[in-house]
């Protein structure tokens, strides 16, 4: 699903990337650990086409994603990945539904198919009562299930999580954690986490370490 060869990243005279090699297979979840400043969040931007490396070479489910440009690109992103950030970053004004559905109106669905996906979704993720609470409305845990539906709607190749329990308390957090594996089970979903939590990471089917830029 993944094929990440020679990735190179400096910024200023900090190297932070150095020459190194990732792959993922179709269907599998893999943690990347590492303390603060070894380079998880810059391989994971990268990745997920938000940033550009400096050298290197990455397919993502076949397509060469460093010769994608512009529209080719933001297209790509919009419908082959998904992100879940630790602040789950949904519009105040909008309802869950409404939130869940907007990745799917850029990818020029059409309102009914969008609102059947979202809704699908969010039953799925147990929210079925809450579509049209906003997200002042909703827990920390409802939040972060919500961004999870958002980052799904246009079934990505795959799904990146940065820190996605950073803020949860330890029962939601475990709900969260359970979440992933079932999502993996349910849509055959290939996901990448970078974590601090060490019992998140040690669930997944692989767990990588980065230090000073590479994995170790």
């Amino acid at each position: 699903m993944i094929q990440a060869n020679g990735i190179e990243k400096s910024f200023g005279t900090l190297k932070v990337l150095k020459g190194l090699d990732f792959s993922v297979e179709a269907a599998e979840v893999v943690s990347i650990m590492g303390a603060s400043g070894a380079g998880k969040s810059t391989l994971l931007q990268i990745l997920g086409t938000l940033s550009t490396p400096d050298a290197g070479s990455l397919i993502i489910d076949g397509v060469d994603v460093l010769k994608l440009k512009g529209d080719k690109l933001a297209e790509f992103r919009n419908k082959r990945i998904g992100f879940v950030f630790q602040f789950h970053h949904l519009l105040p004004e909008f309802t869950a539904l409404e939130n869940v559905m907007i990745p799917a109106f850029i990818a020029g669905r059409s309102k009914k198919d969008a609102e059947q996906a979202a809704t699908q979704l969010l039953n799925d993720l147990g929210l079925g009562e809450r579509l049209t609470h906003k997200p002042s409305e909703l827990s920390g845990g409802e939040q972060q299930r919500v961004a999870i539906a958002r980052a799904l709607i246009n079934k990505p190749a795959v799904l990146f999580a940065d820190e996605p329990s950073g803020n949860l308390d330890s029962k939601t957090k475990e709900e969260l954690h359970k979440l992933f594996f079932e999502l993996r089970d349910k849509y055959g979903q290939t996901i990448i986490i970078v974590t601090h939590d060490p019992d998140l990471a040690k669930m997944c089917d692989r767990e990588l370490y980065m230090v000073d830029g590479n994995f170790v």
